[in-house]
């Protein structure tokens, strides 16, 4: 029987790389994204083992209801990708916005954990899971001009360390990578000085490329990774000092 897996922000970038590895698996997959109508083209474009669920991880409520979705749709879930996220402005802490602050933890972290709190649970039950949350190095190393975006990816990991030792008993693998940045529609909410200085952090010289994560991803979700829990893997391209 097929696996059934979820990836946010599956519609495109990142999530889209790793729908097509998990499909290429053999997976199931289950597009939750906020970009509906995107997802809906993307989903088509897929084929018939992907489908499209609406959501806003930034409420539970939408989260609960898309996993019921799925349910009905496909069956039990025991993958979960989570690659929904913002970027926000880049500016100084001083003038960072309020509004943009609350908005970025409320997606990026407060998301992962409304995912992490819906799905978990059915897991437990069934005794099996593969999660990787999707973090960020500057969740490592803090980003000038990125002070949300960078915390919110630690919290990020934080999460997926506190997970991962929760569910170690119940072949439960919650692990989050911390890739550098790729080319996707987040650079759109960048500044060019933002997404200049990011490369110039890199020694390998270039952006990671989304279909190396998704190769990352697709050992991660899989039934042979039944150790490694709680931990986070660098994608940085050298540029991560721990």
């Amino acid at each position: 029987m097929s696996e059934i897996a979820i990836v946010t922000g599956g519609a495109q970038g990142i999530g889209l790389a790793c729908a097509k590895r998990l499909l290429a698996k053999g997976a199931r997959v289950a597009l939750w994204d906020f970009d509906q109508e995107l997802a809906q083209k993307t989903a088509k474009d897929l084929g018939p083992e992907a489908v499209a669920i609406p959501v806003d991880i930034a409420s539970f409520d939408s989260v609960t209801e898309a996993l019921a979705q799925t349910e009905t749709v496909l069956g039990a879930p025991s993958i979960l990708v989570n690659s929904a996220g913002v970027a926000g402005p880049n500016m100084p802490i001083e003038d960072y916005p309020l509004e943009d602050w609350a908005q970025i933890f409320q997606i990026n972290s407060t998301g992962s954990f409304h995912m992490l709190k819906a799905l978990l649970p059915g897991m437990k039950a069934r005794n099996y899971g593969r999660v990787v949350l999707i973090a960020s190095v500057a969740g490592k190393e803090g980003n000038p001009m990125a002070s949300a975006y960078s915390a919110s990816k630690a919290a990020v990991i934080a999460l997926t360390k506190s997970a991962g030792k929760e569910t170690a008993a119940h072949n439960i693998a919650v692990n989050c990578i911390t890739p550098a940045a790729a080319k996707t529609r987040i650079f759109d909410q960048m500044s060019q000085e933002h997404i200049d200085y990011m490369l110039s952090k890199i020694p390998r010289g270039r952006f990671v490329e989304v279909d190396e994560i998704a190769h990352m991803v697709a050992w991660l979700t899989d039934a042979e990774n039944s150790f490694t829990t709680g931990a986070a893997f660098d994608l940085s391209g050298g540029r991560a000092t721990f």
